[in-house]
């Protein structure tokens, strides 16, 4: 039976694949609780003792404002600590596979972004993110880099949750309408990841490097909402929708800037493991386990 070593294990992503991988692998899932992943040390001694055929890093500093300010919190966490978990399971042979974001590009214009376009984070977290990537990639050549976008799902705090929660306390919202995005469904992200990995144990060599996974269709933040509440509406989760206005970014500042453009290209993802996007509009159909 393979063996997992899940990081992070308590965030939205890491639960799910924690949910799948119970039954079918050997797994040590641990959270910052257990392990610092900035300790390396520490991370060399889990690895070496549970020897994972396979690391999955999901684990990360995601407070993308207060990044702006915890600039060496969100380098331990999103650098070095992904350094150490590549280098450790390079030393026991291991593949590592680590989750990144649409953030490492500088979110202009409304193409959708190749794994190899160029980057150019405009904020903290975003370039310690691509910094990671660049580190996990430099430590262990058996990696894959896995960069996702507006991640929502039943556990953890994110978009369509505090929707919901907005939705029962306001009669109008405004919702920002100038960024775009593929919101992505935290269970299909642990599926694509498992996929992958089980795709390694079996030997398949020419797949290490960076792919991008999302959801599809491309949407606003404000018609992802209304999206959210009409779901709702139709579920009996809310009684009544809010009216959904939508806005301008610079209506709504924040202290890091935010992509107008998270499209991301998944065409390489399919053509090497037939792997299909996120389908968000089907995992709100399950809209009462968020509310």
């Amino acid at each position: 039976m393979a063996r997992f070593l899940i990081t992070g294990a308590k965030g939205q992503v890491g639960h799910c694949l924690v949910q799948q991988l119970q039954d079918k692998a050997e797994i040590l899932a641990i959270d910052r609780d257990e392990l610092d992943i900035t300790d390396r040390d520490a991370v060399f001694k889990v690895v070496k003792d549970f020897q994972p055929d396979v690391i999955i890093n999901a684990a990360a500093h995601t407070a993308v404002d207060r990044a702006e300010t915890e600039i060496e919190l969100s380098e331990a966490i999103n650098v070095k600590g992904p350094e150490y978990l590549a280098l450790a399971a390079k030393e026991i042979n291991a593949a590592i596979l680590h989750i990144s974001t649409d953030y490492v590009f500088n979110g202009e214009g409304t193409q959708e972004y190749k794994e190899d376009d160029a980057t150019g984070p405009q904020g903290v977290y975003g370039k310690t993110k691509l910094a990671g990537e660049i580190a996990v990639q430099n430590a262990n050549p058996r990696s894959i880099i896995l960069r996702t976008a507006w991640v929502f799902g039943e556990h953890g705090h994110n978009f369509v949750k505090t929707m919901l929660r907005l939705g029962k306390e306001r009669d109008t919202l405004g919702v920002v309408a100038d960024q775009f995005g593929g919101p992505t469904y935290a269970g299909d992200i642990a599926a694509a990841l498992i996929y992958i990995a089980d795709e390694i144990i079996r030997g398949r060599k020419d797949v290490f490097g960076v792919y991008h996974f999302t959801g599809k269709p491309y949407v606003s933040w404000c018609e992802f909402a209304q999206a959210i509440f009409a779901e709702a509406i139709s579920q009996n989760v809310l009684e009544k929708a809010p009216l959904v206005n939508g806005i301008a970014t610079s209506d709504y500042p924040t202290p890091a800037k935010r992509p107008a453009n998270s499209r991301l290209d998944l065409s390489k993802i399919k053509t090497t493991f037939g792997i299909e996007p996120s389908d968000w509009q089907k995992a709100l159909k399950n809209i009462k386990a968020y509310a």
